[in-house]
This record gives C-alpha cells, sequence and structure tokens, in this order.
C-alpha cells in the first residue's frame, strides 16, 4: 500500500514530524506470522488532547461550561479537521482512516437483532451513547460556528460524530496525561497515525508505552518481525465479543473466547429461584459466566451448583460458592443444566447464523455486508464453542467423572 497516494503523503507527514523509521510499510495481508518488532513514534506525530486544546479550538473548549470529556475534544477535532480537508494539518492521517466502522455503533436494528443476547445489551448501549453525546452537546457545536465554513448543524453531524468516536475508540493507544482544568475526566488517549496499522493477534507478546526519556511511544516485542512478513500487535487479553464492541472485528483462533451465559431462563419453575439471584447477585456471581472449548467455567458450574439446591439448605449457600461440593446428585443435576443452557444457545446461534445468510442475499450495500461478515464470524465461533463444550458435558455424564469447573 506504500505506492499509494494517501499512504505516500501520511508517510510525508510523519517524516515532517520526527519520525524516521523505514523499517515497516503498510500492506494487505491474507496471512499471519508470530514476529514482531520495535515501532518508536515521536511525540509530535500523537494526535492528543494537548493537540486540541492548542488548535483553533482551544479557546472554545477552555470557556465552555460544563468542561468537555477528552473524549467528545478528540472527536470534535477530528470531525472539524475532517471537514477542513487538506487545509488541515492532519489531513494526510485523517485521509487513511477508514470512512465507516463495523462497531456496533454503526449497527442498524436488524444486525443488532442477529447478535448473542450478552453482546447486544452493551451493543445497543454503545449505540446510545454516541447518540447522547451528540444529542447533549448541540449547544457547544453551535458556539463552534465562527471556525467552520458550513453551519454547525451540517459538520457536526450525528453521523459525523460516530464516525470520529470510532475512529478513536478503536484506534487510540493508552498514554496518561496530566488531567487539564479544561477537561473533565481521566485522559488516556492518543492517536498514533501509522502505529495504528498494526494489527491485532492474541498471541502476540508486546510491551507498550510512552518513553518520557526519548519523548516517543514505543512498542517493544518479546521476538522480531521477519523482513517482508506482517508484523503484529497485542490489543489485550480480550475475548471476540469484546473485540467486536471495543474494535469491530473478531479473530480466529482466540485462546480467550468464549461464550456467556444466562442462568435463570431455563429454571423458571424453581419457587425459590428469584432469591437464589438475588443471592447469587450480592455475591457478584451473575456476571462473567461462560462456556469455553473445553466446557463451563467454574464460576458457571459453582452458580448451577447453588441452583440446585433447595430452600432447606440455604445454610449451604455460601459455602458452596466459595467451592464446597455438592452431593453426587447435584452435581449431576448442575451437568445437565450446564447441557440444557448450551443446547438452548445452540439453538439459537444455528437460527441466527441462518438469518444472516438471509441477509446477505437481501443486502447489497457494503458496510451492512461487512458487518453481517463479523457477525456471522462472531456466531460461527460460537457455534464451535458449544458443539465442544457439549460434547465434553455429554462425556462427563457418562463417566460421572470428577465436578466439571474445579480448575477454571
Amino acid at each position: 500500500l506504500c505506492h499509494q497516494p494517501q499512504h505516500v503523503k501520511l508517510w510525508k507527514f510523519l517524516h515532517h514530524r520526527g519520525f524516521s523509521s523505514t523499517l515497516l510499510q503498510p500492506a494487505l495481508f491474507t496471512g499471519t506470522t508470530s514476529y514482531i518488532l520495535i515501532i518508536s513514534l515521536p511525540e509530535s506525530c500523537l494526535l492528543t488532547t494537548s493537540t486540541v486544546l492548542h488548535s483553533y479550538l482551544g479557546r472554545y473548549i477552555k470557556s465552555w461550561k460544563p468542561r468537555l470529556s477528552p473524549l467528545l475534544a478528540l472527536c470534535i477535532f477530528l470531525v472539524c479537521e475532517r471537514h477542513r480537508g487538506e487545509a488541515s494539518d492532519w489531513f494526510p492521517y485523517i485521509n487513511v482512516l477508514p470512512t465507516v466502522y463495523t462497531c456496533p455503533a454503526y449497527f442498524s436494528d436488524d444486525v443488532m437483532a442477529l447478535l448473542p443476547a450478552s453482546v447486544r445489551r452493551r451493543a445497543l448501549e454503545q449505540r446510545e451513547a454516541v447518540k447522547e453525546m451528540h444529542s447533549t452537546n448541540q449547544e457547544f457545536f453551535r458556539s463552534l460556528q465562527p471556525v467552520l465554513s458550513q453551519p454547525t448543524a451540517a459538520v457536526l453531524t450525528y453521523e459525523a460524530l460516530r464516525w470520529a468516536w470510532c475512529s478513536v475508540n478503536t484506534r487510540t493507544v493508552f498514554m496518561s496525561h496530566a488531567s487539564s482544568s479544561f477537561l473533565s475526566g481521566p485522559d488516556n488517549y492518543a492517536l498514533a497515525p501509522f502505529l495504528d496499522l498494526l494489527n491485532h493477534r492474541p498471541d502476540v507478546q508486546v510491551k507498550a508505552g510512552f518513553n518520557d526519556v526519548t519523548r516517543c511511544y514505543e512498542i517493544r516485542s518479546v521476538s522480531g518481525t521477519l523482513r517482508y512478513q506482517q508484523a503484529f500487535i497485542n490489543y489485550g487479553s480480550h475475548d471476540n465479543q469484546q473485540l467486536l464492541l471495543e474494535y469491530g472485528f473478531v479473530t480466529t483462533a482466540n485462546p480467550h473466547s468464549v461464550v456467556y451465559v444466562d442462568t435463570g431462563k431455563p429454571l423458571q419453575g424453581d419457587r425459590s429461584l428469584t432469591q437464589k439471584i438475588k443471592f447469587l447477585r450480592e455475591n457478584s456471581f451473575l456476571h462473567n459466566l461462560t462456556v469455553s472449548s473445553d466446557g463451563p467455567s467454574w464460576r458457571l458450574m459453582t452458580a448451577l451448583r447453588l441452583l440446585s439446591l433447595p430452600q432447606t439448605l440455604y445454610h449451604q449457600w455460601k459455602a458452596v460458592l466459595l467451592g464446597q461440593l455438592v452431593c453426587e446428585e447435584r452435581e449431576q443435576w448442575s451437568v445437565r443444566m450446564a447441557k440444557s443452557l448450551c443446547q438452548r444457545l445452540l439453538q439459537d446461534t444455528c437460527s441466527a447464523l441462518d438469518k444472516v445468510c438471509a441477509h446477505v442475499q437481501e443486502f447489497n450495500s457494503v458496510p451492512v455486508l461487512e458487518q453481517l461478515n463479523v457477525v456471522k464470524s462472531l456466531r460461527q465461533e460460537e457455534r464451535c464453542i458449544l458443539g465442544s463444550c457439549l460434547k465434553a458435558l455429554e462425556e462427563s455424564l457418562r463417566h460421572n467423572d470428577s465436578p466439571l469447573g474445579a480448575v477454571n
């Protein structure tokens, strides 16, 4: 990609700001490799809230009450700089940013409905958060009219702010900044041109951070990167649901991938269910209940063991949460319930995949098709995980093994 005009301009832009590396070049890759190299990006190349406060927007932000969040300040700057086009100092960077994203903030209701319930709730919250950010800051947007060549309503639209929000959310690196009296809330954002072209790979080990001595943002690898091979970084130990929410993609062979489970639905006939759910919630046992390819997690099996107990054994509930085993009969009930949960989830996943395939035939919009492909990849992975988990549960029921989830 290095010969393409927009990347040539980006390269010149970075060199002008002190970035001298010639070891990396942007390219399209279909394969992967397990090697990494060191990158050192000068502070002058980073786009931070300091950049914004020292820009033409600074006096408007500094005088505004209530204070803006660092995230909003960066989003507004990106929108205004994109509006300025080639007149913007940051145009070479903004010009290589995606024009649309596959983050849930972009999803239509039809695509949202295809997500697993656990991620759908958070995806809807994400979309609403962006809408609220836009609707609650209209007065400040109007105050920026003097620096815009078009009406603020035509520049700082919901669509423009959504684009900027996704640009910041998917492409910033973590970098602590001293708190500013002109902004409200923690400020850990830095947009890093060129560095954000590096893709994620879950098995890569890197150390990343701002070096106060060299005044550069550096990425250091445990190993290196072979010549002509793709360089990767690691965004963190995220499962694919988290990667979809935060970055708009899923990755294959993700060792952190799990399927999230809701334990309450299959037990609606249990008269003491409300009290048990309340007890689990009070002890922080209603979140992060998962299954993996190896089987149900310890937390899930522990919650199911508690749900297996009758009201008369209330005095044992706390002990079970702390790891006390239950009798063989209740252990088998817990395994059967885990199997039932997986079967329900698998049925839902297969149904969603059928709907995804139907939607793919209906839509010809490239952005929508890309969204559907991301959802399809997530659902296909869930199908594999649930299938493997069901095999482990069936094996346990056949052989009456030791308690499941004992080492999760």
